[in-house]
This record gives C-alpha cells, sequence and structure tokens, in this order.
C-alpha cells in the first residue's frame, strides 16, 4: 500500500515515523525541532547520548511514550548534507525499512521533509521500502513469513510525490521479479515454465506475447540456439513479448535476455563447485522480464521488444560437441570449441531476430563468462558496445540506479580472434586470455550496424551475503537499468 497524506507529524497515527536526521545543525531541521519540542526537548539529551545517531546509516529507534501520536520513531542518519547522493540515500532508507520489518511492524510512516524534497530521491524511497524488505521463497517445510512490513504512507504536501513513489515502488517491483525467477531451481523453472512466467507478465500488462516452440524455432533456422538444446529432454522455448507506449509499432528497443534455465557446461562440463549454482544462468532472462514487468506499471511512450532464447544446457547421446559446425539464424557458420560458450550461441540467434524484427537499438543481458568476475569482481557489471551514445544512454540509466558497469574493449583485434576458424566463419570460444571481451566480441558479430549494449552480469546477479537492499542470494541487477533506459530514451 503506497499513500501520501497531509498531516503534521506529531498528529499521525502509526505505528512507526521514519524521520531523517543530518549531521548538521539540528536548528536547520524542522521535523526534528518539532518532535523535540513535543518531547520538551529531551530528543537533544538522547542525540547528544548517541542513543539517537545522526551518521550516515545508522538507524536510531525511540518510543514515543505518548508524547506524539506514532507509537516508535526511527531515525535514520543521513551524515552530512553535501555528502549525500542518490545512491547512498537509497541505500539509508533500505537499512531503515529493513530494521522496521525486523521489528515485524506492518506500516511506517515517512516524514518526507526530513529526508527530501527532491523527486528523483523520493523514487527511490519506493525502491528500497519495496527491494529491502524482499524475502526470497524457500523450501522448508517449517518457513516462516518474516516480511511484514507492507504499508507505506508519506507526509507531504507536495505535487508529484505519489507519481514518483509509485514508479519507484515499480521499478523495486521489478527487481523482486527477476530476483523470484533466478532463485528458482532448475527443475522448477525449465524453458516451458520461464515461457508460461513471461505469459503471465505479458497478459497482467496487456502486452502482446508470443512463445516459439521447438518445430516453430526450426522453421526459422535458429540452429545455434537448437545446438544448445539438442542434449536436453527439455524443449526449447523462444519468447517475443512486446510493449507498444507508441501509437505505430515500429523502431522498438530490443531488451535480449539468455535463458538458460540450467548450466552443466555441456561436454565441457562444469565442475564439482562450478555446476553448483548455474540455476542463475537465465539471469539475463530474469533481468529483461523484470524490466517488462516494472515498464508494464510505469507506461513510458516507447516501444520494446523483449526477447528470450530458452534452453538448459545438458549432456546426452544427442547432445552438441566440440569441433562441431552449426549454422546459426543469420547464415554464419560457428565451430562450436566449447560448448560451455553456450548463452552466446543462444544470443547469437536472438539479437539476429531483433535485427529482422527492425529493432532501432539493442541491449543483450547474460551470466555469460566466469572471465567478467575476474575482471571486475562481484559489484561491476561488465559493457561492451558498438556505439558511444547509446552506451551513454544505458550508462548513466545504471547511475540513476546504482547499479555499477564498466566498459570493456571492443576492438578489431579481438573480432578478428572470433573470426579466426579453419572451417567456418566463426568459432565460439578462441581462448581464455580475454574471455570476457572475447565473449561479448562474439555476440557483436551478429548485431550488424544497430546500436548495441552488452552487459554481462556473471558478478553481479548474485551476492553471498545479506545487504541494505535485499537478501542474500539473486540481486535482481540490471532490471532497473533496463527499464530506467527505456524511460529515458528518445
Amino acid at each position: 500500500m503506497l499513500k501520501v497524506i497531509s498531516h503534521q507529524v506529531t498528529d499521525v497515527e502509526t505505528e512507526a515515523l521514519l524521520v531523517g536526521l543530518f549531521e548538521e545543525n539540528k536548528e536547520d531541521q524542522p521535523v526534528y525541532q518539532t518532535l523535540n519540542k513535543s518531547f520538551n526537548g529531551q530528543l537533544d539529551e538522547l542525540v547528544k547520548q548517541k542513543d539517537i545517531d545522526n551518521t550516515y546509516g545508522v538507524v536510531s529507534k525511540v518510543h514515543t511514550l505518548g508524547q506524539a501520536k506514532a507509537k516508535r520513531i526511527y531515525f535514520v542518519g543521513l551524515g552530512k548534507k553535501d555528502e549525500l547522493d542518490v545512491t547512498r540515500f537509497r541505500k539509508a532508507m533500505g537499512r531503515a525499512f529493513k530494521q522496521i520489518n525486523k521489528d515485524e511492524l506492518t506500516e511506517v510512516t515517512v516524514a518526507l521533509k526530513s529526508l527530501t524534497e527532491d523527486l528523483t530521491y523520493v523514487e527511490t524511497i519506493g525502491e528500497a521500502f519495496v527491494m529491502s524488505t524482499y524475502q526470497l521463497e524457500t523450501y522448508h517445510t517449517s518457513r516462516k513469513n518474516e516480511n511484514h512490513l507492507t504499508g507505506l504512507q508519506v507526509i507531504s504536501d507536495q505535487n508529484g510525490v505519489q507519481e514518483s513513489l509509485e514508479v519507484g515502488y515499480a521499478l523495486g517491483q521489478g527487481v523482486n521479479t527477476t530476483r523470484h525467477l533466478v532463485n528458482l531451481p532448475g527443475n522448477l523453472l525449465t524453458a516451458t515454465d520461464l515461457a508460461s512466467y513471461a505469459e503471465n507478465i505479458a497478459h497482467k500488462h496487456g502486452m502482446d506475447i508470443e512463445v516459439l516452440d521447438k518445430q516453430q524455432i526450426e522453421e526459422l533456422g535458429m540452429g545455434a540456439l537448437l545446438a544448445v538444446n539438442q542434449g536436453s529432454q527439455e524443449p526449447p522455448r523462444f519468447i517475443v513479448m512486446k510493449y507498444q507506449g507508441k501509437k505505430e509499432w515500429n523502431n522498438p528497443v530490443a531488451l535480449v535476455g539468455k535463458g538458460i534455465t540450467f548450466d552443466t557446461g555441456g561436454y565441457s562440463l562444469k565442475g564439482k563447485e562450478g555446476i553448483v549454482g548455474m540455476k542463475m544462468d537465465m539471469g539475463g532472462a530474469a533481468s529483461v522480464l523484470g524490466a517488462m514487468d516494472a515498464i508494464g506499471q510505469i507506461k513510458p511512450e516507447e516501444n520494446v521488444l523483449c526477447l528470450v532464447p530458452s534452453t538448459d544446457n545438458m549432456i546426452s547421446g544427442d547432445a552438441f560437441k566440440p569441433d562441431d559446425v552449426i549454422v546459426s539464424l543469420s547464415g554464419k557458420t560457428i565451430e562450436v570449441r566449447n560448448t560451455d560458450a553456450e548463452g552466446r550461441l543462444a544470443l547469437a540467434d536472438a539479437v539476429t531476430y531483433a535485427n529482422q524484427q527492425g529493432a532501432s537499438k539493442i541491449i543483450d543481458v547474460a551470466t555469460l563468462t566466469g572471465g567478467v568476475i575476474v575482471a571486475l569482481g562481484d559489484e561491476m557489471t561488465g559493457a561492451m558496445t558498438n556505439n558511444g551514445e547509446w552506451f551513454d544512454q544505458v550508462y548513466e540509466a545504471s547511475e540513476q540506479s546504482g547499479e555499477l558497469i564498466w566498459e570493456l574493449p571492443y576492438h578489431d583485434v579481438f573480432k578478428n580472434k572470433v573470426r579466426n576458424s579453419h572451417i567456418a566463419d566463426l568459432n565460439n570460444s578462441p581462448g581464455r586470455k580475454g574471455h570476457a571481451v572475447l565473449a561479448g566480441t562474439f555476440i557483436g558479430e551478429f548485431v550488424g550496424d544497430t546500436p548495441w549494449v552488452h552487459l554481462d552480469i556473471a558478478g553481479t546477479a548474485m551476492t553471498e551475503s545479506e545487504h541494505d537492499l535485499g537478501p542474500k542470494g539473486p540481486t535482481g541487477v540490471m532490471a532497473r537499468t533496463l527499464a530506467k533506459t527505456i524511460m529515458n530514451h528518445e
């Protein structure tokens, strides 16, 4: 529940009142002064004793004992005003909401004037509220629901606050959609299941969707996707979802997500440690579907084509092998040197399809390479592009979302390595050196002149510990960046 109300801060009946507190002079913080007056100046003493802490990110709780109609006041420290940016603000709000949720409260009322009057920051309140309190589904028989906080009220007379909150909430829900999908085990999320989930999103928002089955994929000639699927008992699916935000359907921006629902590595088999967690290899598909879920709620004036090539990558007598030569949808032939380099094969057919459908720009998202983790760690997404202006738009959206990306090189020296095959037009794995760059370069061979950005989220799709904006596990990374890119696009 999202609600904007017009009340005096001392007159709101609520389980929890959330107030921001900067390190600067408290006399310049009118919400604090109003509350301090109702407490007969006792808040000053609590601040002096550090029972209320204005240090950035510290959350302090005070029971009102009848001095205000709110039962409790939570103060979130915001530090120095000149050091606070939208990313730090989002995390501080997430930390506060997590604490209130842990205290098993069901509602919170935010005193907006104590925090910000910037609608961009207001949007992040909606994001933080829904993201930070999210609980991943598990399969424990004794599992308890720990997401208590469901109601958000904001005290404000400012225009645009409700709309900004709703946009932020939609973006946060898109992240949680992504998290939910990535968290599902491979036996509960096949390509068919993923397609059904996509259909649910499309129908919820009135989008067009077509799910191509194996026969249709064969008729199109998607030889690269079909090669990856050869070893599986589960049929592949190619998901085509359309959001039309303009009067006419033309020049859509294509969001393409890798949908490998489980990756054994095929005959280039992963080790016993590397194979665990490969249910998350459809993280790119989850990101674009999460973005579409957000877009469907926000309704930007843009056309979006969402494409997901989906299968698992298994081993059997029918599975594709190193040394095989396959023919992609584009007509280009590919020498398979590594069956564990399967995501780029599926994406090759998908970006080719995007071009055939008249995409004006393309973004592909994939848990593509271990190499990007070695290069950039687990908090920075690797990016590549053939168009600086398009990359700048995606980068700006990532900055707004607090999702870090770093541009990797895209040069002829890498293209030559991908084209170095004695038997086919391309090879899918030239070697370990520059692995992340070569994987992206391979996809680039199929985008032509269409402005394109590649995002490798292998390091950022999962986190090993709980954080200010969510639990341990799937992060939902890039769902907000993709949606913001569409929202900002002109």
